[in-house]
C-alpha cells in the first residue's frame, strides 16, 4: 500500500552503498543470493526461537533487496537478476513465518499456515497479473524501476516487513498478528482477482 512512497527515499538513501559496491565489482545476483541465505538463517533463528538474529537476518536480507537493485540499476539490469529477485523474495516470505511455526508448533501452526496460504493469494495473483500485463505491454507508472510489472494492494512489500518485524519483536503475538494479516493478504488477493477480471476481458 505504501511501497510506491517509500521506494523513491529507499533508492536515495542505498544509492551511495550500491554506488561503492558496484565501483568494487560486486554484482547484483551476488548480493541477492547473499541476502537470501541472511534470511534463511533468519528463518532458521526463528525457529530455534532465537527472535533477535532472526530480526538481524531479516534486516540483512531486506537491505540485500534493495541494493541488488540499485546495483542491477548501475551494471545494467538482466532477466536473470530480475528473476531471481522475485523467487527467491517469495520464498523467503513462505520461509520465515514457518520458522515461527517451527518454534512453537502446538501454538502457532495454524496461524502460520493460514499466512502462507494467504501468501500464495497475494503472490499468485501478482505473478499472473504480472504475465498477463507484459503480453499486453502495460506499465506500472507508480513503479518504473521494477524488472516485472508491479500490482500494489493493500499488503505489500512493506507491510509485509512490518509484520516480520512485529513478530520477532512480540514473538507472544504471532497468532493473532498472523491471522490479521491473514485477512489483510485476503482482501489484496480479491482486489487483484478483480483488477484482472475487468482488466483482461
Amino acid at each position: 500500500m505504501i511501497d510506491a512512497y517509500l521506494l523513491p527515499l529507499q533508492r536515495r538513501l542505498l544509492h551511495p552503498v550500491a554506488r561503492a559496491l558496484h565501483s568494487r565489482g560486486i554484482k547484483a545476483d551476488w548480493v541477492t543470493l547473499a541476502g537470501f541465505i541472511c534470511g534463511l538463517a533468519g528463518a532458521g533463528a526463528a525457529a530455534c526461537g532465537a527472535f533477535g538474529l532472526a530480526l538481524a537476518g531479516l534486516a540483512a536480507n531486506r537491505l540485500a533487496d534493495g541494493l541488488d537493485g540499485e546495483i542491477a540499476r548501475r551494471a545494467g539490469p538482466t532477466d536473470r537478476g530480475a528473476f531471481l529477485d522475485i523467487a527467491l523474495d517469495f520464498l523467503f516470505y513462505a520461509l520465515f513465518p514457518l520458522g515461527f511455526a517451527l518454534a512453537d508448533p502446538g501454538s502457532n501452526a495454524l496461524a502460520a499456515a493460514a499466512l502462507i496460504a494467504s501468501f500464495i493469494g497475494t503472490g499468485s495473483s501478482f505473478l499472473a497479473f504480472s504475465l498477463i500485463a507484459e503480453r499486453r505491454g502495460m506499465a506500472a507508472a507508480d513503479y518504473p524501476s521494477k524488472g516485472i510489472y508491479y500490482l500494489g494492494g493493500l499488503t505489500e512489500g512493506a507491510e509485509t516487513i512490518a509484520l516480520f518485524v512485529a513478530i520477532c519483536l512480540f514473538p507472544s503475538a504471532f497468532v493473532p498478528l498472523a491471522w490479521v494479516f491473514a485477512a489483510a493478504c485476503g482482501v489484496t488477493t480479491a482486489t487483484r482477482l478483480l483488477a484482472g477480471w475487468r482488466l483482461f476481458r
